[in-house]
Order: structure tokens, then C-alpha cells, then sequence
């Protein structure tokens, strides 16, 4: 840690300390994580197909069941996402906060499979899924939810004969990471949207052929002072942490989802968890 990032940690803490007392505790405790807000973005591109005019992505992550985040929170979450009417929903990763010791799954994959999109729901592991044993718990559970796992590979999307490319990859700190794998065989001229939950994969994923990176991870580190900014990301999400960047001359965009639930510690403070809409626009 450099001496920037410790003071900022440090007076942030202390100021932290002083804004969560009282009444500023319990609007971070039990308010603000509850306040789920929709990011909508638009996507402008001359490789997105006339045929995708309008064509809606929904984007929800970091959901962290288990961690003072209950399936009915869940359940009120997904009638947010369906009353949208996405035509793809995708999902980038920790589904459940520690997989081995939850025990509501069969409850969370018939609230899941409730999730509707005539384009198909995906999804990607995160670090969490992994972890704690969850690697096939979770692949089992989205599977019975009617969710793709993107893992290394890509899937098309077609519409009247025209297609854009949705590619994931395995996550990038508990899992093996492949994006040549992955992106075998694609036509470079598509239209191409990479899920990976990790943000800062973005420094290597803009080096290929990819227009678009849809991240989670950092939770837009759930606890954000003014002028300060975030006090602490997980690693590989210490540079990417919240909201758009464009990278290669603009040419590569990464959009980082702030995430759903919370993680270490139950608080959201000028962070709401949100959900991201992008509306693609041929342009």
C-alpha cells in the first residue's frame, strides 16, 4: 500500500467512523442497501446490426445471498429486472456469499428460473462462486435456473438473421481465464460484449477484439465519502471501480456494476446497489 492510499484509507476510516454514529449508521445498515437504483446506458456502435435497435441488456451482479441479503429481497429484485422486459438478462458472478454453508438453494433457483428473457439469461463465475467449495454447487443451481454459463466460451445472438457475440470468461482470481479460448472461431467483425467479473481485466481485454467489457466485483466499494471517493476495492478492482471508462483510444468501453448485496461488511453509504440497463443503438 503507498502512502496515498493509507492516509486516504485512514482519515476516510476516521470520517467513516464519525458519519455511520447514530442515525448515519442505520441509513447505511438498513436503508441505503435496500434503495436499488437503475443505471440505464446506451450503446452506440455502427457494428451493432439495425435488427438490434433498442435491444435491451439487463445486468445485475454481487448479489451475495447469505450476507444480510435473504431470497425474499431476491425475489423483489427479479420483479425489478422482469417488469423491464430485458431481452438478455446476464449475471457476473458471486451469486451467494459462502457457498458451502448456505443451504436455500432449492428456493433460490425457483426464484431464479422466474427471470425472464426471450434472448436467454447467461452468466459468469465470480470469485465467491469458487470459493468456499461452490464451483459445482453454483453451476448446478444457475443450470436448474435456465442460466448459460459463459466459462471460457462464447454464445450468439441472433435476431432476423443478424448476431452480436456475448463471450465470458472464468474468473480471474479463483479460476482459470481464457479470453483466446474463449473467443475461438468468433467473427471479428460482430459486435462483441465480454462478461468478466473482475474489472481490471479490462487492461488485457482491451488488447483484443472486443467492443464492450460488463463487470461487477468492486461493489463501487460499497462505502463512498465526498471527495475521497471509495475507501477500499478488492483486488482487481483497485483501478476500474464504478460507472464507465473507455479505454484504446475510446475504442473499448467497460461499464462496472456496483453489485447488489454487500460483502465483509453489511454497509452501503452513497453507493446504492444497482442494476444496469443498456439499450444497444446502431449508430
Amino acid at each position: 500500500m503507498n502512502r496515498r492510499t493509507f492516509l486516504k484509507r485512514g482519515i476516510g476510516s476516521l470520517i467513516t467512523l464519525f458519519s455511520l454514529s447514530g442515525g448515519g449508521y442505520f441509513y447505511a445498515k438498513e436503508l441505503e442497501p435496500r434503495m436499488i437504483k437503475f443505471q440505464h446506458e446506451v450503446i452506440h456502435s455502427k457494428k451493432i446490426p439495425p435488427s438490434f435497435q433498442n435491444f435491451k441488456i439487463a445486468q445485475f451482479s454481487d448479489t451475495h445471498i447469505g450476507f444480510h441479503y435473504t431470497i425474499n429481497q431476491l425475489s423483489e429484485l427479479i420483479d425489478k429486472i422482469n417488469a423491464i422486459q430485458p431481452d438478455v438478462i446476464v449475471f457476473t458472478g458471486d451469486l451467494v456469499d459462502n457457498p458451502y454453508e448456505f443451504d436455500e438453494y432449492s428456493s433460490l433457483q425457483e426464484k431464479l428460473k422466474l427471470l425472464e428473457a426471450p434472448y436467454g439469461k447467461f452468466w459468469i463465475y465470480g470469485n465467491h462462486d469458487h470459493g468456499g467449495y461452490g464451483t459445482e454447487i453454483i453451476k448446478k443451481v444457475m443450470k436448474k435456473s435456465d442460466f448459460h454459463l459463459l466459462q471460457n466460451s462464447h454464445s450468439v445472438i441472433e435476431k432476423e438473421f443478424d448476431r452480436f457475440i456475448l463471450v465470458g470468461i472464468d474468473d480471474v482470481m479463483l479460476g482459470k481465464p481464457n479470453l483466446s479460448v474463449a473467443l475461438d472461431q468468433v467473427n471479428h467483425e460482430l459486435f462483441t460484449i465480454l462478461l468478466a467479473h473482475e474489472p481490471d481485466y479490462a487492461d488485457t481485454a482491451s488488447e483484443y477484439p472486443i467492443d464492450v467489457q460488463l463487470s461487477g466485483h468492486s461493489h463501487g466499494g460499497q462505502v463512498r465519502l465526498p471527495w475521497i471517493g471509495d475507501l477500499y476495492t478488492p483486488d482487481y478492482a483497485e483501478k476500474y471501480v464504478q460507472g464507465k471508462y473507455l479505454l484504446n483510444r475510446d475504442a473499448f468501453t467497460l461499464y462496472v456494476n456496483s453489485g447488489i448485496g454487500t460483502t465483509r461488511l453489511p454497509y452501503r453509504f452513497l453507493c446504492k446497489p444497482e442494476i444496469h440497463i443498456y439499450t444497444l443503438k446502431h449508430s
